[in-house]
Formats: C-alpha cells, sequence, structure tokens
C-alpha cells in the first residue's frame, strides 16, 4: 500500500522530489512512513516497489 505525497523541491539547477509511502513492517505489522528524495522520473518506479 502507498501514500503518493510528493512535493517538488528545487535546490539551484537540480529538480529534486520528496516522495512519502506507507509501508507495513514485517515484523510487527505496523505501518511506518518511507521518505526519500529523487528525481522527478524515479517517483513512480521507486512507489511501484515492495
Amino acid at each position: 500500500m502507498a501514500k503518493k505525497s510528493v512535493a517538488s523541491l528545487q535546490t539551484g539547477s537540480k529538480r529534486l522530489t520528496k516522495a512519502i509511502k506507507m509501508v507495513k513492517s514485517p515484523k510487527t505489522g505496523a505501518y511506518m512512513f518511507v521518505e526519500s528524495v529523487m528525481a522527478p522520473e524515479f517517483v513512480n518506479d521507486w512507489l511501484s516497489k515492495k
């Protein structure tokens, strides 16, 4: 299950995106949020991975 929360960040000449997804912990079964800052073209691939 992924929560797609995307914010555009601009630093100088680079354009970056911060993506947040919600993943279920295999040990406890609780949900946690994983954040990553990357180029906008990699967001959909990152969100579709488990």
